[in-house]
C-alpha cells in the first residue's frame, strides 16, 4: 500500500434483512448505504451490489485500492444454529428446511465469496484481505466507535445473530469486548416480532407499527405475557416458553396455544385494527420497556460506565429508549443511526479498523462521528438540472430566497417533499429526503398518512425542531439528532382533557387535537423527536429558523420520503415519482423547486400501489 494512499476498508452486511456496504478511509467514515435505497426492493437482503458500487464510487476508491473486505455474520456458524434448530424440531420444520436451504447454498453461506466474485466484475480486483465479524460484535461497534464517548457500556439486541440475541460489552478507548449474552431461541426481538405478527403487521418492518399503536391501548395483556410467555431476571435475562412460539419451525411465528391466550386468532392485514391488538401493542412494549430498562441497569453496574452504547433491531424501539435516557441510568447515551442489520456494515468496518487493527480514536465527549448520518448519494445541481430539463419538467430556482420559500409554503398548510444533500443511513429520514408540514394543523396526521403515505391513519409523526428550541416543546429531552428518542409533549402546550379516548373509532381518536402541535403529539401526548443543530445541518437548520420568523415555532412535522412499502427514496427521479403518485405540494430537488399544480399530466397504471384499505 502506498503511503500517501489511505488504508480503504469494505464493511458488508447482507443475509436476512436490509443489506448495506460501509466505506472507511483511514479509519473516517466516507460512505454508507443500504440495497433498497438503489434496487427499490423495501429491506432487500441480497448481496448489496449497488450499495457496493456507490461507496466505493464515493470515495473514489481505484482497481487495487481495497485493502480488506469485512463481512459482517458467520455465515457457518449461522448455518450450524439453523441446522441444530431444524433438528430440534423435526419433522415439523422440513418444510421451512427444504425452502431455507437453497437460498443458504445458492447466496448466503457463499456470501463472501460472492462479494469478492463482485469486486472482481467491478473491476477493483481481488481485495488484500478479507475478514467476517460476528453479528453482534459488529452490532457493538457500530454503536461505540462513532459514539462520542472514550468509555462506555454497550448494549445490543435484536432478533438472532449467530447465536447470540442479546448482549452487554464494554468499549474503552480503541478496544471493545462483549461480556455477557442471551442466545437463541430466547430472543427480545423475537418476541417483540411474534406480537407483531400475531397484530397483523409484517415482521421486520412492522414493529414500528406496533410500537405506534401501543399508545391506543391499555397494558391489560401483561400479567398474561409474564406468566405464559416469559420469565425476566432481575438483570434483564430472560427465558421464553417455547411451547407458545413456532419460529423455530420457521413457518408463522405464533402457534394457537398462544392465539389461546388472547381469545383467538391472529388479526389478518385485511381486518380492522381493534381494542385487542391495541391492548396487545401496549402490553408487549411495557414488557419490553421493562427488560430494557433492567439490562441497562445491569450493564451500568457490572461495567461501570457512565455512558451508554446501543445497537440492534430493539435499539429502534425509541419508546424503551427515552425511559432509559429518562431514568438517568447513564450520564448520556448513544444509539446508532442504522441500529438494525444495515448498520453492521459500518460496524464490521469500524471493529476491523480500531479493534482488530489497534488504531486509536479521537473523541471529544460530544461530538459523534457519525456526520449526522448523511453518508448516502447525493447529486450535484447539473445532474438535477438535466434531469428536469431532459423531461420537460417545470421549476423555479429561488437562490437566496430557498430557505424562506420553503418554509411559507409549509406555513400556508403546503405538504413538501424535501430532496437535498447526502441521503441519510438508517431507518430515519432526517431531512434530506423528508415530507415536511406544518405541525400546528389538527388534520395533517391523518391526512400525510391517507393520502400521502398511503398508510394506517394511527401512526404518528415525529416532530424536528430546533435544538435550541427544544425545552420549550419537550419535557426532558432536548437533544435527539436521530429520531431515536420518544419524550412527552410538555405540559403546558397540551389540551386539558385530551386523554385516553377508549371506545371511540381509531381515525376519530387521531383527528382530536392534544396540543398547540396536534400534528406531533401521540394520543400518549408524546413525540419521537429529532432536533437539529446547525452544524450537523445547516439547510435544514435554516428552513426551520425562517418557519420560526415567519410563525414563532421552530418546529415542523417530519416524515420519510416515501410511501407505504417502498424504501425513502434515494435519487431526483424517486422523488418526483413519489411526489406526482402523492399529496405532496411542493417538490425541492436542492436548489430547485417544483409546484404540482404546474407540472405535466401524470399518467400511469392505477395498481402501482397495493390495494389500501383505511382503519
Amino acid at each position: 500500500m502506498s503511503a500517501a494512499r489511505p488504508m480503504t476498508i469494505l464493511g458488508v452486511s447482507a443475509l436476512y434483512h436490509d443489506s448495506a456496504a460501509a466505506v472507511l478511509q483511514d479509519g473516517r467514515i466516507v460512505a454508507a448505504a443500504q440495497e433498497e435505497r438503489f434496487s427499490r426492493v423495501k429491506g432487500d437482503a441480497r448481496i448489496p451490489h449497488h450499495a457496493i458500487a456507490y461507496v466505493l464510487a464515493e470515495a473514489g476508491v481505484k482497481k487495487g485500492e481495497i485493502d480488506r473486505v469485512v463481512f459482517m455474520d458467520k455465515p457457518l456458524t449461522k448455518l450450524t444454529r439453523l441446522m441444530s434448530t431444524y433438528a430440534a424440531v423435526a419433522p415439523r420444520g422440513l418444510k421451512s428446511f427444504l425452502m431455507a436451504m437453497p437460498a443458504w447454498l445458492k447466496e448466503k453461506g457463499q456470501a463472501p465469496y460472492l462479494i469478492e466474485r463482485y469486486l472482481k466484475r467491478l473491476g477493483m480486483g481481488v481485495p488484500r484481505d478479507f475478514q467476517i465479524t460476528e453479528h453482534h460484535q459488529a452490532h457493538a461497534a457500530s454503536a461505540f466507535y462513532p459514539s462520542p464517548f472514550e468509555e462506555a457500556a454497550i448494549i445490543t439486541c435484536d432478533g438472532v445473530g449467530e447465536w447470540t440475541t442479546t448482549a452487554i460489552g464494554v468499549g474503552e478507548g480503541s478496544r471493545m469486548r462483549l461480556l455477557y449474552e442471551q442466545r437463541f431461541p430466547h430472543s427480545l426481538g423475537m418476541l417483540y416480532s411474534a406480537f407483531t405478527y400475531f397484530c397483523g403487521f409484517k415482521v421486520n418492518s412492522g414493529e414500528y407499527k406496533l410500537m405506534g399503536l401501543a399508545p391506543y391501548g391499555e397494558p391489560r395483556f401483561v400479567d398474561v405475557i409474564k406468566a405464559h410467555l416469559i420469565s425476566i431476571r432481575e438483570d434483564g435475562s430472560f427465558r421464553l416458553d417455547l411451547r407458545y412460539f413456532d419460529y423455530l419451525a420457521g413457518l408463522t411465528m405464533t402457534n394457537d396455544r398462544f392465539a389461546g391466550l388472547f381469545g383467538g386468532p391472529a388479526r389478518t392485514p385485511d381486518q380492522k385494527v381493534t381494542e385487542r391488538e391495541m391492548d396487545l401493542a401496549r402490553s408487549i412494549q411495557v414488557v419490553t420497556e421493562e427488560i430494557m430498562l433492567k439490562m441497562a441497569r445491569y450493564a451500568r453496574a457490572v461495567t461501570g460506565k457512565r455512558h451508554l452504547c446501543m445497537a440492534g433491531g430493539v435499539a429502534l424501539n425509541c419508546v424503551a429508549n427515552g425511559h432509559i435516557h429518562r431514568a438517568g441510568i447513564f450520564d448520556d447515551l448513544f444509539i446508532q443511526p442504522a441500529a438494525g442489520d444495515a448498520g453492521g456494515a459500518l460496524g464490521a468496518a469500524l471493529y476491523s479498523w480500531h479493534h482488530t487493527d489497534g488504531q486509536p480514536r479521537v473523541v471529544d465527549g460530544v461530538h459523534d462521528g457519525q456526520a449526522g448520518s448523511l453518508l448516502g448519494p447525493g447529486f450535484s445541481r447539473d445532474h438535477i438540472r438535466a434531469f428536469l430539463d431532459a423531461n420537460g419538467l417545470p421549476y423555479s430556482e429561488p437562490g437566496a430566497e430557498r430557505e424562506r420559500l420553503i418554509a411559507r409554503h409549509v406555513a400556508d398548510g403546503k405538504v413538501v417533499g424535501l430532496f437535498q444533500g447526502r441521503m441519510e443511513y438508517g431507518p430515519r429520514a432526517l431531512g434530506n429526503r423528508s415530507i415536511i408540514a406544518d405541525a400546528r394543523s389538527t388534520k395533517m396526521q391523518s391526512f400525510l398518512n391517507l393520502a400521502t403515505k398511503f398508510r394506517e391513519s394511527f401512526r404518528p409523526f415525529a416532530p424536528i425542531c430546533l435544538e435550541e428550541d427544544a425545552p420549550a416543546f419537550f419535557e426532558h429531552i432536548h437533544v435527539s439528532p436521530y429520531m431515536l428518542l420518544v419524550d412527552q409533549v410538555k405540559t403546558e402546550r397540551l389540551v386539558p382533557g385530551s386523554g385516553p379516548q377508549r371506545g371511540r373509532p381509531i381515525y376519530e381518536w387521531v383527528n382530536t387535537p392534544r396540543s398547540d402541535v396536534p400534528a406531533i403529539t401521540h394520543v400518549d401526548h408524546s413525540a419521537r423527536i429529532q432536533t437539529v443543530d446547525a452544524g450537523r445541518n445547516p439547510r435544514l437548520h435554516a428552513i426551520l429558523s425562517e418557519f420560526k420568523q415567519i410563525t414563532g415555532m421552530g418546529l415542523m412535522v417530519n416524515t420519510s420520503f416515501n410511501v407505504r412499502s417502498e424504501p425513502i427514496v434515494c435519487t431526483p427521479e424517486d422523488a418526483y415519482v413519489c411526489f406526482m403518485r402523492t399529496g405532496i405540494d411542493t417538490l425541492v430537488l436542492d436548489d430547485f423547486v417544483l409546484e404540482k399544480s404546474a407540472q405535466p399530466a401524470w399518467e400511469e397504471d392505477a395498481d402501482w400501489q397495493t390495494t389500501f384499505t383505511p382503519d
